[in-house]
């Protein structure tokens, strides 16, 4: 069976998460890195304890269940995310793991790493970094519909893609996966460059702080 990026960057974020250990922060405001895993046995395993996180009459079930999975021992709970997710879900499928996790392991990755000091932004290889563009380019429609403007999205010396239009538009100008980091509301440590006349940068600004 092929391995895809989906899976390389998971196996990746498991050696972060055991390097960094259980109590270093993330970019993921009020997580810890525990927390972290916690969220993604759960995405991979458990999709009733999630849904049941946001109803209440199953509110404290899904606490119950995530508490639980908070004791494990670090290592065991590490193990549970790097083996993936169970029998039953879809996305052991190959073509459905990359499809479905290959932004969300990039970028819980990365916000494991940058959340520490001194973190800089990694090369990726071309076909890895092509594939994080693909993405950005749906998922940019969907992040950047309360811009105010449009949004132009560029990469520096290759393509651009317009994912929202407008009659004045700003460009945010990165590598795919700053971009793809930018658009998951990681803009205080993604390296992207917003331009555009003053009023539609302000507009921006406003919707999306950086």
């Amino acid at each position: 069976m092929p391995v895809t990026d989906a899976a390389r960057e998971r196996a990746a974020l498991c050696d972060e998460a055991l390097r960094v250990g259980p109590d270093a922060p993330t970019l993921c405001e009020g997580w810890q890195v525990r927390d972290l895993m916690v969220h993604l046995v759960l995405r991979d395993g458990r999709p009733d304890v999630q849904l049941g996180a946001a109803l209440p009459p199953l509110r404290e079930r899904a606490q119950r269940v995530q508490d639980e999975l908070a004791a494990l021992p670090f290592e065991q709970l590490v193990d549970r995310v790097r083996s993936g997710p169970p029998g039953f879900n879809p996305t052991r499928l190959p073509v459905l793991d990359e499809l479905v996790n290959r932004a969300e392991f990039y970028v819980h990755h990365e916000d494991v790493r940058r959340a520490g000091e001194g973190a800089a932004p990694r090369e990726l290889p071309r076909g890895e970094s092509a594939a994080l563009w693909k993405l950005v380019r749906t998922i940019g429609r969907v992040a950047y519909r309360r811009s105010g403007t449009g949004v132009v999205l560029v990469v520096p010396g290759g393509p651009r893609v317009v994912v929202r239009r407008g009659p004045a538009a700003v460009s945010l100008t990165g590598q795919p996966q700053e971009l793809l980091l930018h658009a998951f509301g990681r803009r205080p440590v993604a390296q992207v460059a917003v331009d555009g006349s003053p009023d539609a940068v302000a507009r921006f600004l406003d919707a999306y702080p950086a």
